[in-house]
């Protein structure tokens, strides 16, 4: 990657003053020293393949997200708030500031829920960690395994917070870590400025309260742009690196919170790469949708079941899959990412492919609506009691007199997935903004990474423009 003036500089001297330490050192100050003692090395090759794939799920879900009205208004409002710049905004052919671009680059990573997640943090650290790294990684020069080293950093780091909260909190509470480890291990800032940063990032991110909070949720959040929060973590966690390497401090016993966090007496960061537990989606929708559609899919595969005699679905599951809105009448898109017997439904009468991605085609239709109407959904306590360690849905369909009933069913593509899985899903949901020539383009330049460098990925990145195609559905 290609340093520019006036861009700003990885940090590298003492400051002249500093808080007071810690009597006794805190989860912030472990966090920091393990990005210290990590940044700059190769990864061990388990997590280092973990990020390539990472890298090429994410940049699936970035180039069918690009369109949408999120990522649009982002790219609009980033000169507005956050200057010029040269760092890509993918696949738009368009060039912003460093928190610009990645702010932009994770709006369209996260924006029709295509994008890899983590059960045990309940949320997605790829579409903050990764525009996070390529953006930073554009600023200092970064070399490709300096690159990839930040991305496992900020996986390992962002997971670990996620998966301590004692409540659940959306992603963009927690993915704010994550992006200050990625950014500081890229920009090499020195650790107790490190330690104000995660602190400042934490105590700023996205509450989320509303779209994130504890059932029952009267109303049922509208469906909006914001979803999650993750662009905004981006911003919180950069704005909060740029702050700690001016001097501002944070709470960094803020991570201590026996109310608000429980971690293990050993955190063993890097120990079990969380990035190598990483789940990529088949379909565009919410994580607790996907149990019940592989085991639905199955049913009606296994049964030769007609589609149009289903009169009910039922679908039981685990507490949180109860917790997302499951409108049967979506408003929009974002309703549909987060509907059970929406998502359902569609998958029964339009095939798989109508939920890779979702898109517009997708809502008003009467038919499929019904069949919304006809599933139900119920807490089942044995398939909660073993979430998250373990997620899993049951499915029964009723046909007239027939009752087909499936076994507790897991999602398909935890952890990872393989590259042919990963290709496949590649070409399924770009079918629709890019042709089999940019489809291949992208790929041969993923392969390119293998010897070392990705300077093809990255100038494919800048330079190819995606656009909605002339396709059916």
């Amino acid at each position: 990657m290609t340093h520019h003036p006036g861009m700003r500089e990885p940090v590298q001297t003492e400051p002249t003053t500093s808080a007071p330490p810690l009597s006794a050192p805190s989860i912030v100050q472990q966090i920091a020293a393990y990005i210290d003692a990590t940044q700059g090395q190769r990864s061990p090759e388990p997590a280092r393949e973990a990020a390539l794939k990472c890298i090429f799920d994410l940049l699936a879900a970035a180039a069918v997200g690009t369109e949408d009205i999120g990522p649009q208004a982002i790219r609009q409002t980033a000169p507005q708030v956050f200057g010029s710049g040269t760092v890509p905004l993918w696949f738009t052919g368009q060039t912003s500031s460093v928190i610009g671009a990645a702010w932009a680059n994770a709006s369209a990573s996260a924006a029709l829920d295509l994008d890899d997640g983590n059960r045990y943090a309940r949320g997605h650290p790829g579409a903050a960690v990764i525009p996070t790294a390529f953006a930073v990684g554009h600023e200092v020069d970064a070399t490709q395994e300096e690159i990839l080293t930040a991305i496992v950093i900020g996986y390992e780091v962002g997971v670990a917070v996620g998966t301590a909260r004692t409540t659940y909190g959306s992603s963009g509470t927690w993915t704010p870590y994550g992006v200050v480890a990625t950014a500081a291990a890229l920009r090499r800032t020195p650790r107790h400025m490190v330690e104000h940063a995660l602190a400042i990032a934490g105590e700023s991110a996205p509450n989320q309260s509303f779209a994130g909070g504890p059932a029952p949720r009267i109303p049922a959040p509208e469906g909006a742009a914001v979803k999650e929060g993750i662009p905004w973590s981006v911003v919180t966690g950069l704005t909060a690196l740029y702050l700690a390497e001016a001097g501002h401090t944070g709470p960094r016993n803020i991570l201590d919170s026996v109310r608000h966090y429980q971690f293990p007496t050993n955190l063993a960061l890097g120990r079990n790469a969380h990035i190598c537990q990483t789940y990529f989606k088949p379909y565009a929708c919410c994580r607790h949708i996907h149990a019940p559609l592989a085991a639905l899919l199955h049913l009606i595969d296994e049964h030769q079941i007609d589609v149009q005699t289903i009169e009910r679905i039922e679908v039981d599951i685990h507490a949180a899959g109860l917790r997302i809105s499951n409108r049967p009448s979506p408003d929009n898109l974002i309703d549909v990412q987060y509907s059970i017997p929406y998502c359902l439904a569609l998958a029964a009468l339009s095939g798989p492919q109508a939920l890779v991605p979702v898109t517009q085609d997708a809502l008003d239709h009467e038919d499929v609506t019904a069949l919304a109407h006809k599933v139900v959904l119920a807490l089942d306590t044995d398939l909660d009691a073993v979430y998250p360690g373990e997620i899993l849905a049951r499915v029964s369909i009723t046909c007239g007199a027939r009752r087909f009933t499936s076994e507790p069913t897991p999602p398909a593509g935890e952890p990872l997935m393989s590259w042919e899985e990963l290709k496949a899903k590649f070409r399924m949901a770009t079918r629709l903004v890019a042709t089999a020539a940019q489809q291949q383009q992208l790929i041969d330049a993923l392969h390119a990474t293998e010897s070392g460098s990705m300077e093809t990925l990255v100038a494919c990145l800048a330079g190819m423009n995606l656009g909605v195609l002339n396709r059916a559905v």
